[in-house]
């Protein structure tokens, strides 16, 4: 299968390129393919005419989609927009990911794909725009993967790392870290992701549409510092701290876990994040780090 990779430079993108033997998968930096320049987009997918586009790109920098919500959307929906309009001439499939943060209303037991989306922020919005726009634009062949809190062994850019890698460090550190409590989340393996996408692409029974993919189960953030700290070993005390789902004035959604239903009828799920968790510190903690069972 041809893949063109949009994104590769970031967590997914690293983890899909690593995880992609059997394929061949083309992965042009930005200056060759920006969802800013949709039209450079739809140029290259219309010379390499792969068999798929994955596109790992977006504008995930929650406080500057706050104060710039025209690259947030320029970003996250026109330039998706764009690539499905490609995808859909080249007949290509596209797959685009989303987030947990298109939804934002009381719950207490994971989303399901088909359940209405609330999202309370610019960010979440732009990726909501953007799941439509890829769908309206490409119905027969985009699909909108969904997911929740990922890290990996490359963090974001944008993020300056990611969240396990920022408490590993403030762990070892011995430091007094606070975290929020009150927010639900699916944490997820960037590689196991990468894995399970994959499996998606070449799987007979695999439509469009939209799947959650998230390992499985869910969590305070609170409780997976927590568990950071165990699995480390290390001197650190973690604090519960309710922020009222808010950072500053932007608002955050207090139960974001996902439920895997659609992959699953499939036979295509994560593992539970403790154990996806356990295997990223073992492999990742400096120094040969502790690790506690």
């Amino acid at each position: 299968m041809k893949i063109l990779l949009i994104g590769a430079s970031g967590q997914l993108g690293g983890e899909l390129l690593g995880h992609g033997d059997g394929h061949r998968i083309l992965a042009p930096p930005r200056t060759l393919c920006d969802l800013e320049r949709p039209a450079q987009c739809a140029a290259l997918i219309a010379d390499e005419r792969p068999d798929v586009v994955i596109n790992c790109a977006a504008f995930h920098d929650l406080p500057a989609c706050e104060s710039d919500p025209a690259s947030a959307l320029r970003i996250n929906c026109i330039g998706v927009r764009a690539l499905a309009r490609a995808c859909a001439g080249a007949d290509a499939r596209l797959v685009t990911f989303s987030t947990d943060y298109v939804f934002g209303g009381a719950r207490s037991v994971p989303w399901r794909e088909l359940d209405a989306p609330q999202p309370l922020q610019v960010y979440g919005i732009s990726r909501l725009a953007g799941e439509y726009a890829a769908l309206a634009e490409a119905p027969a062949h985009a699909l909108v993967v969904r997911t929740c809190g990922l890290y990996a062994r490359r963090g974001s850019r944008s993020r300056g790392g990611n969240f396990v890698l920022a408490r590993m460090r403030e762990a070892l550190a011995g430091e007094r870290i606070g975290m929020a409590c009150e927010q639900v989340v699916s944490p997820t393996s960037a590689a196991d992701l990468a894995i399970a996408v994959l499996a998606l692409l070449v799987h007979p029974d695999a439509g469009a549409g939209i799947y959650h993919l998230v390992n499985e189960g869910a969590c305070s953030w609170y409780e997976f510092t927590c568990e950071i700290v165990r699995l480390l070993g290390a001197p650190a005390e973690v604090v519960a701290v309710d922020r009222g789902a808010r950072s500053g004035a932007m608002r955050r959604p207090r139960y974001s876990a996902l439920a895997n239903t659609r992959a699953a009828a499939l036979g295509i799920r994560l593992r539970p994040w403790r154990d996806a968790l356990a295997e990223f510190i073992e492999s990742t903690a400096p120094g040969g780090a502790p690790l506690k069972s």
